[in-house]
């Protein structure tokens, strides 16, 4: 799944898509944003408008 456009997709769904990719393709946060070409920055903020946060030392958003 291409998450490019991660700005309108339902937080939720986004929430689980970036961490079942991170944890079975890109191994953090960082790669996978460089993979999609995506501000990572922008990703954690509308994911923390819908009430989660990324921690980094368990590498997943919860």
């Amino acid at each position: 799944m291409d998450l490019k456009n991660f700005e309108t997709m339902d937080p939720v769904m986004l929430m689980s898509i970036v961490n079942m990719k991170i944890r079975d393709e890109f191994g953090d946060l960082d790669n996978l944003a460089k993979y999609f070409d995506i501000n990572k920055n922008k990703l954690v903020g509308r994911l923390a408008e819908a009430g989660f946060d990324y921690l980094p030392n368990a590498k997943q958003f919860r």
